[in-house]
C-alpha cells in the first residue's frame, strides 16, 4: 500500500476519521495509535514488532535519563558537595545510556539497510588482500520507514539527555508521535516537541479542517498521477538506455527524472500534511518552494527540511562544537582568518553530514557520490564566495537584481539535475557515462528518439500546461500568499467548482492503462 492508493485516501482515512469522532476525547489518541498500527501490520506485518521494541527501548532510556536528572538535582541542592563533580557524574551515566539506546536502535537500520552493502566491500578488501572470501547476500524485508521513525527515536532521547524537553512518562503519547500513520512510510522526521502534543491532545475533526486536508491531499494526487507517472515513461527509458539517445534527449531525461522525484516526494508530503490537517495536527512541512533557490546550500533548506534539520541538530552540531574540533577552529582563524579559518574545521563537520546524507538514501555508491557531490559544491561555494562578492562590489554589480537572481536560479537548477542524475543511475560509472555523452553528443538526435520517449503530443501538453501550474502556485507561495485560504474565502459554489476541476484534473488526465509505467514510492525504500 502507498500514500496513493485510493483505499488509502478514500477508504482507510475516512473509516479512521469516522472511528476518531464516535469515540470520546480521551480515546481519540488510541484509535489514532491502534489505527498507525494497523496500516504499519498491513504493509510489513510482523516486522512491526521492530517499531514496538524502538518504541519501548526510547521510551526506557528517557524515563531512565529522567531520573537521573532528578537525582542530580536533588544532589545540587546539598552546598556541601562539589556540584561539577555532581554534574559529572551524571553526565557519564546519562551518556552510558544515550550510547546504548542509539546503538540498539541504529543496529537494527544497520541490518536490513547497510549489512550486505558492508559485507560485500568488506569481503572484495579481503580478496585484494589476497584473502579468499565469497560474500553472499542476506535476503531481508525491511520495516517500512525505518529510515525514518529511528531518526525520530534518536532525536527524541538525545533531546532529553540535553534538556531540550522532558521525558515523556505516557508511552501512548510516546507511541503515537513515532509511528502517526500519515508519517510512516515517508516522514517528515518530526521533532517529539512538534507534533507529540497535538497527537495525544486531537481536537475534534471539523468541516474546516477536513476540507483542507482533502485540499492538500488532492492537489499530492495531482502532482503524483498527472505529473510524476507521465514522466517515468521518460525517465525510465532513457536511464536504462542513455547510451542510444543524443545529449539532448539525455538532458530531457535528466530534468524529467528532477521534477519527477520532486513531484511524487512532495505529492506524498501534500498527502501526509493534508491527513494531519484532517485531524488538527499540524505536521512540519518538507518542501518550501527549492527550485527558487539560488544556491546549493538554500536548495538544500527548502528541500527535504526536516531531514536537513536532523543532520544540522544532531551531526553538524555536536561534531563541529566538540572539543577537537574547536581547538581545531579557533588555530585556524587566527592563521587564515574568520571566515576560512571556521571553514576548513567546519568541513569537517559537513563532510560527516553529507556522508551520511548519502548513506541515508541507500546502501550504495551512487548514494555516497551524491552526497560528495553536495558536500563539493557547499565548500566551493563558501570559498569563493567572498571572492564573487568582492569582485561584484568592485564592478558595480548589483546581486539583488532580477536579472542576477534568475541567473542564479538557474545556475542552481543545473546542479541539481546533474546531483539527481547520479542519484537515479545504477552506478557511479553510468552518470559520468550519461554526462559525458550528453556533452559530448548535445546537438545528435535521431529521427526516433522523442518517439521512444512512450508519449505523445496530448502528454506532452498535458505535462506543459500541470507543471505551470504548480509552478504558478509556487511563485504564489514564495510571495506569501496563500492560495488556500484565498479559495476558502470565496463563495461556496466558486470553491467547491475549483475542488471539482482539482478531483476532475486527477481523474481524466492522470496517467492510467497499460501504455504508463508508474512511480513507486520513492523516498519509502530510504
Amino acid at each position: 500500500m502507498s500514500y496513493f492508493d485510493l483505499g488509502f485516501a478514500f477508504l482507510f482515512i475516512p473509516i479512521v476519521v469516522i472511528l476518531f469522532m464516535i469515540f470520546p476525547k480521551k480515546a481519540k489518541a488510541y484509535v489514532l495509535l491502534l489505527s498507525s498500527y494497523l496500516l504499519f501490520f498491513m504493509i510489513s506485518g510482523n516486522l512491526i514488532i521492530f517499531l514496538l521494541l524502538s518504541t519501548i527501548s526510547i521510551y526506557l532510556a528517557g524515563k531512565q535519563i529522567g531520573k537521573l536528572n532528578d537525582k542530580r538535582d536533588a544532589e545540587l541542592l546539598n552546598k556541601n558537595e562539589d556540584k561539577k563533580l555532581i554534574k559529572e557524574k551524571y553526565k557519564k551515566k546519562k551518556k552510558i545510556i544515550l550510547a546504548i539506546v542509539i546503538i540498539f536502535n541504529l543496529s537494527f537500520l544497520f541490518i536490513f539497510k547497510y549489512l550486505n552493502f558492508f559485507a560485500m566491500n568488506f569481503s572484495s578488501l579481503l580478496n585484494i588482500f589476497g584473502i579468499k572470501s565469497e560474500f553472499r547476500a542476506i535476503k531481508f524485508i525491511s520495516p517500512i520507514g525505518i529510515s525514518y521513525y529511528t531518526l525520530m527515536a534518536i532525536s527524541y532521547v538525545v533531546d532529553v539527555y540535553n534538556g531540550k524537553i522532558k521525558n515523556d512518562n505516557n508511552i501512548v503519547r510516546l507511541a503515537l508521535y513515532l509511528s502517526f500513520f500519515p508519517q510512516i512510510m515517508e516522514g517528515p522526521i518530526a521533532k517529539y516537541q512538534e507534533t507529540a502534543e497535538q497527537l495525544y491532545n486531537a481536537k475534534k475533526v471539523t468541516y474546516h479542517n477536513f476540507c483542507f486536508g482533502y485540499q492538500r491531499i488532492l492537489y499530492g494526487f495531482f502532482k503524483k498521477y498527472v505529473i510524476a507517472d507521465r514522466l517515468n515513461s521518460i525517465v525510465k527509458v532513457v536511464f536504462n538506455n542513455y547510451s542510444s539517445f543524443g545529449g539532448i534527449s539525455i538532458f530531457i531525461g535528466i530534468i524529467s527524472y528532477t521534477v519527477l522525484l520532486y513531484m511524487e516526494f512532495s505529492g506524498t508530503m501534500d498527502v501526509v500534511i493534508g491527513t494531519g490537517e484532517i485531524f488538527g495536527v499540524n505536521i512540519p512541512e518538507n518542501f518550501k518552494q527549492p527550485f527558487f533557490s539560488k544556491n546549493i546550500t538554500e536548495f538544500w533548506s527548502r528541500w527535504h527540511i526536516s531531514l536537513g534539520h536532523w543532520f544540522k541538530d544532531y551531526i553538524f552540531y555536536p561534531v563541529s562544537l566538540s572539543k577537537p574540533l574547536k581547538k581545531i577552529t579557533n588555530s585556524l582563524r587566527k592563521r587564515f582568518g574568520a571566515h576560512y579559518g571556521s571553514l576548513i574545521s567546519g568541513a569537517i563537520a559537513f563532510f560527516c553530514v553529507w556522508f551520511l546524507n548519502g548513506l541515508w538514501h541507500g546502501a550504495g555508491y551512487p548514494f555516497l557520490f551524491f552526497g560528495m557531490y553536495h558536500f563539493f559544491l557547499i565548500v566551493m561555494g563558501s570559498i569563493f564566495e567572498p571572492i564573487i562578492q568582492k569582485f561584484c562590489t568592485k564592478k558595480g554589480i548589483n546581486r539583488n537584481i532580477k536579472p542576477y537572481r534568475v541567473l542564479q536560479i538557474i545556475k542552481t537548477s543545473l546542479l541539481v539535475f546533474i546531483g539527481e542524475m547520479f542519484f537515479r543511475a545504477e552506478t557511479v560509472s553510468d552518470g559520468f557515462n550519461m554526462l559525458s555523452r550528453m556533452f559530448n553528443k548535445l546537438f545528435v538526435i535521431s529521427h526516433d528518439e522523442f518517439s521512444r520517449f512512450g508519449l505523445d503530443y496530448k502528454d506532452l501538453i498535458i505535462i506543459i500546461i500541470s507543471i505551470a501550474v504548480i509552478f504558478i502556485v509556487s511563485i504564489l507561495k514564495e510571495k506569501n500568499i496563500n492560495i488556500r485560504e484565498k479559495i476558502e474565502s470565496k463563495k461556496i459554489g466558486l470553491r467547491w467548482l475549483i475542488y471539482y476541476l482539482l478531483i476532475f484534473a486527477t481523474i481524466i488526465f492522470g496517467a492510467y492503462g497499460p501504455t504508463y509505467s508508474p512511480v513507486d514510492p520513492i523516498y519509502a525504500d530510504f
